[in-house]
């Protein structure tokens, strides 16, 4: 039943990875159009405030490529020159996302500024605003597309390029109510504050963006994560395994890698640990796929043990078993 599990597991991969490149294809082409009808809509009405959602369009073209590129090299397998994979690239991708972004939301600024000091009169506001509603709800759908893709597939260069158009579509919803008030009003100044709000909202926006790909690449703690192995681990636990600790986990692109230490009874041969160890491999290859890499360190069990250890008969206990002890997070990443 494992091998024929894991096989499914291992099949369903390459077609997750192939629906990635296909929504990021489709976001490029998308993101080129929808870009040209912001800056169609700029042409129609001068708006600062439009010219600001264009602007950051530029980037979502950008971004849309070099996600793609990413996901098509993360795809690599490991070669002698990168042992670990080439998954790391997603978080290359995300930082140069944000990194993007931010240096957009100081044009922004610039312009924000000027038409605030410099108000004018905008023509074909009203023709200016539908066409920008029309690619806001497209915008969305290709969002929220990415998002559960992203997600499905486990690829970050996905996932935060969804993010970053769900921003977007944030942004520019906040652009068509403020010229909305412009056209009841006619303070034309309110146009460069828009511009300035907005500029204020990528820019926070790119900051969260750089601080996930930075915290990717230092490889931070994944409590999500981590609590699935817990869950995997509690799911398959046998008497055997006594304990663990130091458990540690990081991804790199599709692939997964956890180590831990495993505490074992003293006295068990080295080829009955060693089947332990590939029955770990075993589930873990199911619930997370085939090239989920797993580094076991056995340790062996010491007498204050005995009272977390179910392990019966053996001949080694010195002392009775109280409890079996419960592999929760905070104790599973601590030390022995």
């Amino acid at each position: 039943m494992h091998a024929q599990e894991i096989h499914e597991a291992g099949k369903a991969k390459p077609g997750g990875l192939e629906a990635g490149k296909r929504i990021l294809y489709v976001a490029v082409a998308l993101s080129s159009a929808l870009m040209g009808a912001k800056f169609y809509a700029y042409y129609l009405t001068e708006s600062s405030a439009i010219l600001s959602d264009a602007l950051e369009s530029i980037i979502n073209v950008v971004a849309s490529i070099f996600a793609l590129c990413s996901v098509i090299v993360s795809a690599k397998p490991p070669d002698p020159s990168h042992p670990y994979g080439h998954g790391k690239i997603e978080y290359f991708s995300a930082g140069f996302e944000g990194a993007l972004i931010m240096l957009a939301a100081f044009s922004i600024f610039h312009q924000g500024v000027l038409r605030i000091l410099h108000p004018q009169e905008m023509p074909q506001l009203d023709l200016g605003v539908g066409i920008l509603v029309l690619v806001t709800a497209l915008n969305a759908f290709l969002g929220y597309t990415l998002l559960r893709i992203g997600k499905k597939i486990k690829s970050d260069a996905v996932f935060t390029h969804g993010k970053h158009l769900i921003t977007d579509v944030y942004t520019s919803g906040g652009v068509i109510i403020g010229l909305l008030i412009v056209v009841a009003t006619s303070h034309w100044y309110v146009d460069g504050l828009i511009a300035c709000l907005v500029g204020a909202n990528i820019l926070v926006s790119g900051l969260l963006i750089v601080k996930r790909a930075f915290g990717g690449l230092m490889h931070a703690s994944d409590e999500e994560l981590l609590k699935n192995i817990c869950d995997v681990l509690t799911q398959h636990r046998k008497d055997l395994w006594i304990d663990l600790h130091q458990l540690r986990a990081w991804r790199s692109g599709q692939r997964i890698f956890v180590d831990f230490h495993l505490i074992l009874p003293r006295d068990l041969s080295l080829e009955k640990a060693h089947s332990e160890v590939k029955d770990l491999e075993r589930f873990f290859a199911v619930h997370f796929g085939e090239e989920t890499e797993i580094f076991v360190h056995l340790d062996p069990c010491e007498d204050p043990e005995c009272n977390v250890c179910s392990n019966d008969p053996c001949g080694l206990r010195k002392g009775e078993h109280e409890r079996k002890k419960t592999w929760k997070l905070d104790s599973v990443t601590s030390g022995r």
